[in-house]
């Protein structure tokens, strides 16, 4: 599904190039486990499984390979001023939105669902906060990935979680305005 590929690509590249990060080895490490949704809670069912049981081109030979529709190149550009832009935000996202959403991520009794709508309420919340003068997609984008990041950094082993709740969100969320930007 090039849809959540999309997103899938532009929030690894985003956290790949952003400044800061402290997960890198996790992040290499979730690439090289083979596709981004596997193991995930989101649309398992729509990326397609091959006679041969594999999922349809993602990862070759341990590299993200993009669907035709995916323009690698378009992606890494957009997703380094994202992450230019998450720098400005990543010193106005007070440590207790943080750290109440690692609680969240580390309880294994809410759902995926429920995750996914506590990452929400966060992202508006912050959005709210936050004085910008760009568009309200966009900031609810980038705090999104800036959130990712922070959680992933206060807490490495959540990373797979905390990037399939965000690959969900913002495909649930934002995929329109990530259609218009690439």
């Amino acid at each position: 599904n090039g849809s959540v590929q999309m997103e899938c690509a532009l929030l690894y590249t985003f956290l790949e190039v952003s400044s800061d990060c402290k997960f890198r080895e996790q992040l290499h490490s979730l690439q090289s486990q083979g596709p981004f949704l596997r193991g995930s809670y989101y649309y398992d069912d729509e990326v397609e499984l091959q006679t041969d049981g594999n999922r349809s081109g993602h990862l070759q030979n341990g590299e993200l390979v993009f669907d035709p529709q995916v323009n690698e190149e378009v992606v890494r550009i957009i997703a380094a001023q994202l992450a230019e832009i998450g720098d400005q935000f990543d010193k106005e996202i007070k440590a207790r939105v943080v750290n109440d959403l690692v609680q969240h991520f580390l309880n294994e009794n809410l759902s995926g669902e429920e995750i996914t709508r506590r990452m929400s309420e966060a992202v508006e919340g912050l959005a709210r906060a936050i004085p910008s003068d760009m568009e309200q997609e966009k900031a609810m984008l980038v705090l999104a990935m800036v959130l990712t990041k922070k959680i992933a950094n206060t807490m490495p082993s959540l990373l797979q979680r905390v990037f399939s709740t965000t690959v969900n969100y913002i495909s649930q969320q934002l995929h329109n305005y990530i259609v218009r930007m690439v």
